[in-house]
């Protein structure tokens, strides 16, 4: 009786991981993590001033224009990836508002003056206390924020162009272009 019962958990296991395979595969991105503070109020700002760059606050998050929150570090390869991206949307009139996360400030500005500051503002999250209030997992992580302060999308990788066209483009419709 033993025997037979054994016989039948390899399958059952197999079932069980199979039916776990193809949940996943039904989902619409499984690379993007869920975000707690969807259709939500901002977490508060908390960064300190990154060199003479300009800073922002909760009230730039309110100012009635539709931003982008990207937290990145000098550190992370992805960002070196998604830096093109970002200046593109940057000289398409898109705010986009950055956190350097976990970084220090010689290696971030180091960054910036090679790559370029796409950044309407900036800021250090150094203890990366803002990052985890944000729900920041790593970076980069990118916000679509609407101009009342409320979280209307979150990115976790880098923006691609293809994230541009399929994700935020419908978000930012006021402030990008149509694509042609």
């Amino acid at each position: 009786m033993a025997k037979v019962s054994l016989m039948v958990l390899p399958p059952i296991i197999f079932a069980g991981l199979a039916g776990m395979f193809l949940w996943g595969m039904g989902r619409e991105d499984p690379r993007q993590l869920p975000s707690a503070l969807a259709g939500k109020e901002a977490p508060m700002v908390q960064i300190t001033p990154l060199g003479d760059a300009a800073t922002f606050s909760d009230a730039s998050l309110h100012d009635g224009q539709v931003k982008l929150v990207n937290f990145w570090a000098s550190w992370c390869a992805p960002c070196r990836v998604e830096h093109p991206n970002l200046k593109a949307l940057a000289d398409q009139g898109v705010q986009i508002m950055g956190v350097n996360y976990k970084d220090t400030d010689a290696k971030a500005l180091g960054f910036l003056a090679e790559l370029g500051n796409p950044y309407t503002a900036i800021g250090a999250d150094q203890s990366g206390r803002m990052g985890l209030e944000w729900g920041v997992y790593g970076v980069p992580e990118t916000f679509v924020v609407d101009g009342q302060g409320k979280i209307l999308y979150r990115f976790a990788g880098p923006v691609t162009q293809r994230v541009i066209d399929k994700d935020l483009r419908p978000l930012l419709g006021s402030v990008l272009p149509a694509k042609p």
